[in-house]
């Protein structure tokens, strides 16, 4: 995904029943990522999150993605 070929600091990752959550910090523009992958249907998503929130996200990315991504097509 986009956050891991840009220049940036990998914060945080952990695994758990295919769902991989990672947790990057872009230096340069001071973002803070939120990256999910799920290998059990080879998709995943990342979003932007408040460096105040960044953990909290980290630990819920469900709870803070926009409701945008999470959308399933029917």
């Amino acid at each position: 995904m986009a956050a891991a070929t840009e220049t940036c600091r990998e914060l945080a990752r952990r695994a758990s029943s295919g769902i991989e959550v990672s947790l990057f910090w872009r230096e340069a523009t001071n973002q803070v990522i939120v990256e999910v992958f799920d290998a059990r249907i080879d998709d995943g998503f990342q979003f932007e999150v408040e460096g105040s929130r960044a953990l909290d996200a980290y630990n819920h990315p469900y709870a803070y993605a926009p409701v945008s991504l999470l959308e399933v097509p029917s």
